[in-house]
């Protein structure tokens, strides 16, 4: 039988200046976590509607956050390996 695994994503959000900041955080195993960064500010033409910020802030997160997790498994197979590698997104 396959083993199963649960990754858990947190994502905290806060505003300040007009801008919204979210933080992802994947924690992989017991002790390894990996983050992610992601903003949105308010345009000053736009309504201000905060859960949209929230969402494009945590949009970006996710994304930085898969971009770093995907260069950690590219370094952990270039360990492994001891070649070059190449993981597109």
């Amino acid at each position: 039988m396959d083993a199963e695994k649960t990754w858990t994503v947190r994502i905290d959000i806060g505003e300040h200046d007009g801008r919204t900041r979210a933080v992802a955080h994947l924690q992989t195993r017991d002790t390894s976590t990996v983050t992610g960064v992601g903003f949105a500010r308010l345009s000053p033409e736009d309504r201000d509607v905060p859960e949209i910020g929230d969402e494009i802030a945590a949009a970006r997160a996710l994304s930085d956050l898969a971009h770093r997790l995907l260069r950690t498994a590219t370094e952990d197979v270039e360990q492994v390996t001891g070649e070059h590698a190449r993981l597109p997104l």
